[in-house]
């Protein structure tokens, strides 16, 4: 295998890992800071991050804000912006605050699925028998661990929110492939910016709790690095190998936050997380 068809898979790992390690990292933060508060902070670390990023680089007055983009490439960066950027990590936070870490980063995998069902059905990338059987793993797995048999319908609103943020993300990913030829970094300053500020407006609309400075600067931080860097080795990905087989690289994410939160944070695998992670694996394997 040659070196330029290596990197983009490269891209795609770095991504996930570095996605991945910020699950359990926000589930601490949860403990002192407002959901709608914390993925507003999250994007504008992203935001704030990519920008010293291209001031470095290029100088601001060289950069645009928003990239050079059609018509319908700028329909496509405004959904990704409002799905995957704004209303994904609200119902993420929500979700994560009500699920342990490790159950809720492995949940994480139905993006893989998301993403490849959008990809398949709405962008018709060509997806083989191999990817549809992973697919199907990977759900099964999901649902697995989404069971929850004393509350209504079987499911907690903790899982639910996860599980719909995946199928945001999903979205997202696949509108961010037909803005991947513009610059990643100013997809991300413009995805930070833009999610940051929506839910920002929408904690102020709740009266949502100011958290304290220390704080505010961990999830600013943890931002610039989870999402923002992790959303720019993700668009480089994004160019070469498509949405679907991104999201499957991308699927090793949920894998490292669940051992983080096994290994730092001292939670304790319960046994639908002990059998779906076999099923998990193999699937992203696939």
């Amino acid at each position: 295998m040659s070196g330029r068809s290596l990197s983009p898979r490269i891209n795609a790992l770095l991504a996930a890992v570095l996605f991945g390690a910020g699950t359990p990292f926000a589930k601490v933060l949860l403990g002192t800071v407002d959901p709608l508060v914390l993925a507003g902070l999250l994007y504008l670390g992203a935001g704030l991050g990519a920008a010293l990023l291209l001031a470095v680089r290029r100088g601001v007055s060289d950069v645009p804000l928003v990239p050079k983009l059609g018509a319908r490439e700028r329909l496509a960066l405004g959904g990704a912006v409002l799905a995957g950027g704004g209303a994904a990590p609200i119902l993420m936070m929500y979700g994560l605050r009500a699920t342990p870490a490790g159950t809720a980063s492995l949940l994480l995998n139905f993006e893989v699925v998301a993403t490849t069902l959008i990809a398949a059905v709405a962008f018709h990338e060509a997806i083989g028998r191999r990817v549809w059987i992973a697919v199907t793993l990977v759900t099964t797995a999901a649902c697995l661990l989404a069971w929850r048999p004393g509350e209504p319908w079987g499911l907690s609103v903790g899982v639910v929110g996860i599980i719909g943020a995946c199928a945001l993300w999903g979205l997202d990913n696949n509108l961010t492939r037909l803005v991947s030829t513009a610059d990643p970094m100013t997809i991300v300053c413009v995805k930070g910016f833009g999610a940051g500020t929506i839910a920002f407006a929408l904690a102020a609309v709740v009266g949502a709790h100011v958290p304290a400075v220390r704080a505010s600067v961990m999830a600013i931080a943890l931002g610039s690095i989870s999402f923002g860097l992790s959303i720019a080795l993700f668009v480089r990905a994004l160019r070469d190998l498509g949405a679907a087989r991104t999201g499957a690289l991308f699927g090793t994410a949920p894998f490292v936050g669940a051992l983080i939160s096994w290994a730092v944070l001292g939670e304790t695998p319960d046994a639908t997380a002990l059998v779906s992670l076999p099923l998990m694996a193999t699937g992203v394997f696939l």
